[in-house]
């Protein structure tokens, strides 16, 4: 099978060029020094303070699986999500294989969501920074198989100094090394990028290996309030939830229904 995660890349460096065509370096740095200074609400904390720890992603669409909710409005369910429990709302904001754009992040801000925002995307160049700052984001996804770890620790040192916070992804045992960049977040993917396959059993395999000390989100492939239990017991304090909650009719009411059996922890059914 080709690498999904190859040609999402090599596809993100023709993007990026041209978006710097559209709105030069220059421009795009000077609005975003003008917003500095302001209150960015913490990732972080809000889940090392949430007991669910829900990540609630809007996510229309995957390579893998073609559209889940293209009718699905940004200003809408993230809001769902805030009203109904989420901790952190994640939104996609790759075009060509998440149909998402920074767009999105401002409809939701717009619409009112003030919890953190996680900008979502395969961020290879600084520049994708200052977009997620300029867009309304409270945090950046870093994915460790995107980069090397001179280029990982010159993005988070950007990233912090822009008042993002930074969740780093690992997928693999070897990954886990970029822990030691001392990310905001350390996450650890279910889902091969490269394949797409999924299995949840990698968070439990690699936490052991991740900073005592650091705040873990397992991300992908979880669907059962008893998978997010065991989880949180090795360590985990952030579940990144989107598919789950985007097929429903209502995914606000879904995340709702999610979290109420989340804290029903004798129930044997779940």
């Amino acid at each position: 099978m080709k690498d999904v995660l190859e040609e999402i890349v090599a596809w993100k460096r023709i993007e990026v060029s041209r978006m710097k065509e559209q709105l030069p370096e220059r421009e795009i740095h000077a609005r975003v020094e003008s917003m500095l200074g302001g209150h960015i609400p913490s990732m972080k904390a809000a889940l090392t303070a949430s007991g669910s720890g829900i990540i609630a992603e809007f996510k229309r669409k995957s390579p893998s699986k073609g559209w889940i909710k293209e009718d699905g409005r940004a200003a809408e369910i993230p809001l769902a999500y805030q009203q109904n429990g989420a901790a952190v709302v994640s939104i996609l904001t790759d075009k060509k294989f998440f149909g998402g754009c920074d767009d999105f992040i401002r409809e939701a801000r717009d619409a009112g969501v003030t919890i953190p925002i996680l900008y979502k995307n395969f961020v290879i160049d600084e520049y994708q920074l200052f977009q997620a700052r300029l867009c309304g984001a409270s945090a950046v996804l870093l994915i460790a198989a995107d980069l090397t770890k001179a280029e990982c620790r010159q993005l988070i040192r950007t990233a912090h100094e822009l008042q993002l916070e930074v969740l780093l992804e690992m997928h693999s045992e070897d990954e886990t090394d970029y822990a030691g960049l001392e990310p905001d977040l350390c996450g650890i993917n279910n889902r091969n990028l490269g394949s797409f396959v999924t299995d949840v059993q990698n968070s439990f395999r690699l936490a052991r290996l991740l900073p005592a000390d650091a705040v873990k989100v397992s991300e992908s492939g979880i669907s059962s309030p008893g998978t997010v239990r065991d989880l949180r017991l090795a360590g985990y304090s952030g579940f990144l939830i989107g598919e789950n909650f985007m097929r429903s009719d209502a995914p606000g009411k879904s995340l709702n229904e999610f979290i109420s059996q989340l804290h029903q922890p004798n129930n044997p059914l779940l």
